[in-house]
């Protein structure tokens, strides 16, 4: 499902204008990560495309509607949004409980619930956990918890708000592993997120942000090797990406296959 996002301004009552005039477009089922320092106005974009923030002036259409003129319960069947923090989003005694609410919230029939929830529990690897209340995992396994309540809803949009903020190696690859999925499944994800060699790996296209207004948008290679122009919004590149530039390298690389093919 496309994205049209045409001359989008927010401002906040304290008189911040955190997006200014950001045009773009998303088709469907496109990977998308937005990068930027913190203020840049990444999460103020994304709390856009459900309706959690309705803009000051431009528009945002999820498909065919524009949000300004759709609930935010509405547009939930449309976007999903994963939080940063998933304390601000669990809330159900326990896991299966959590993971249900989203897909019958959205009226689907008890048999398609049935099979997106064993679908997201089994991505997530949470098939052993369902009688556990959510209070009750680590930090990672909450992560899981609150991206499967998301994934079960089978919105075409999946949004991510850094990811993999406090999670460890195993638990990388396990939302890297999710994101591969969707992809197959010809979902749209965007992610916000810091981790730059994550963003390499999983995504197609780079939005870089500063001040509110678009710094580069483009292939993840062609925005990730532009080490001086990403500097200005605090983003360094990939260290494989900063290395293959120093020892000269006519492609611009985001991972050790694409290091060590250069090399050769």
């Amino acid at each position: 499902m496309k994205i049209e996002i045409n001359d989008l301004r927010f401002t906040y009552p304290t008189g911040l204008e955190a997006l200014q005039g950001i045009s773009l477009t998303i088709e469907a089922g496109e990977q998308v990560a937005i990068v930027g320092q913190n203020g840049a106005g990444k999460t103020t974009l994304v709390r856009h495309f459900n309706g959690l923030l309705q803009p000051s002036s431009g528009s945002v259409l999820i498909g065919e509607w524009d949000t300004k003129k759709h609930s935010v319960a509405k547009l939930a069947s449309r976007v999903g949004y994963v939080f940063q923090n998933p304390d601000e989003q669990l809330f159900s005694k326990d896991v299966g409980t959590e993971i249900r609410f989203g897909p019958r919230n959205l009226g689907y029939s008890k048999e398609k619930i049935d099979e997106l929830v064993t679908r997201a529990l089994s991505l997530t690897e949470l098939s052993d956990k369902t009688d556990t209340n959510p209070y009750d995992l680590s930090p990672t396994w909450r992560k899981m918890a609150a991206l499967a309540s998301v994934i079960a809803m089978d919105t075409p949009i999946v949004i991510f708000d850094e990811p993999t903020t406090g999670q460890d190696a195993v638990n990388v690859a396990r939302i890297a592993n999710v994101i591969a999925e969707l992809r197959k499944e010809g979902k749209t994800v965007i992610t916000i997120t810091h981790d730059i060699d994550f963003c390499a790996e999983n995504f197609d296209r780079v939005i870089a942000l500063s001040n509110g207004k678009i710094l580069l948008d483009g292939s993840a290679r062609d925005v990730l090797g532009q080490e001086e122009i990403l500097a200005q919004t605090y983003v360094d590149p990939p260290q494989l990406t900063r290395l293959g530039k120093r020892l000269g390298l006519k492609e611009t690389v985001r991972n050790q296959d694409e290091f060590l093919k250069a090399l050769k």
